[in-house]
């Protein structure tokens, strides 16, 4: 048996919102809503985000990496549609920006 990666859900406060920014971040499309539960069409994996009760505290335990051909143009585009710059790290062969989105949920770009 072989898994493969469909889908990463977000849980968060107003699903319709934080969809409709990360369908704009990456160019996608809301692929279905049922109210509580919005879905991106990103590939390889789409998007879902989910409407939890209780707001998100620390810090996340899982994130995801996104790559882009340039990423300082990348990370501009992403504050000027209402992210955070959080970080800013590198390693030998590898330099990576820690943002968080309108809802706090970090993610990176490589």
């Amino acid at each position: 048996m072989t898994l493969s990666a469909a889908m990463i859900t977000v849980d968060c406060a107003e699903p319709q919102e934080l969809a409709r920014w990360w369908a704009a971040a990456l160019d996608a499309e809301i692929v279905q809503d049922f109210g509580e539960f919005v879905v991106v069409g990103a590939e390889p994996v789409a998007l879902g985000f989910q409407r939890v009760p209780e707001d998100r505290q620390g810090k996340n335990r899982v994130h995801v990496d996104f790559a882009s051909q340039s990423r300082p143009d990348e990370v501009d585009r992403l504050v000027g549609m209402g992210a955070t710059v959080v970080s800013e790290h590198s390693v030998p062969g590898l330099a990576w920006t820690v943002l968080r989105d309108p809802a706090g949920n970090e993610f990176c770009v490589r």
